[in-house]
């Protein structure tokens, strides 16, 4: 169980980002500006769905100290449904992967930092059937 105050920073465990209502244009990460539209942009935040589909993707061998342990693992360019692309970890086989794979985000444990063992998590995708 997450702490409370963890749980109540919602940019924290949701994939948020915004959407230029003039346009219909969503971004990820948030803007306070849509590009396009500049001066007439009317930037709403939006909860992305989470789902997307894999454009491309790459399997790490070679891995930092501290991700050591999930080598190797995949990074992949997602297209979220609202549009934007994101990069982010994904969690499965390498043998499983392949372009046009629809994924869905899912929160899990990114690392531990400190004395402590702080863990911390982020975004990561998986499989959509999982």
């Amino acid at each position: 169980m997450l702490p409370r105050f963890w749980r109540k920073i919602k940019y924290r465990y949701n994939l948020i980002g915004t959407k230029c209502e003039n346009c219909n244009t969503y971004y990820y990460p948030p803007r306070n500006l849509c590009p396009k539209c500049r001066r007439k942009s009317k930037i709403v935040e939006v909860k992305f769905s989470g789902k997307g589909e894999v454009l491309s993707y790459s399997v790490i061998h070679e891995a930092p100290e501290n991700m050591k342990d999930q080598k190797p693992y995949i990074v992949a360019l997602i297209k979220l449904e609202e549009g934007p692309i994101i990069t982010a970890q994904l969690v499965c086989d390498s043998s499983e992967v392949k372009k046009g794979m629809k994924v869905k985000a899912v929160f899990r444990k990114c690392g531990e930092e400190g004395s402590a063992g702080v863990i911390y998590y982020c975004t990561k995708f998986v499989p959509e059937n999982l």
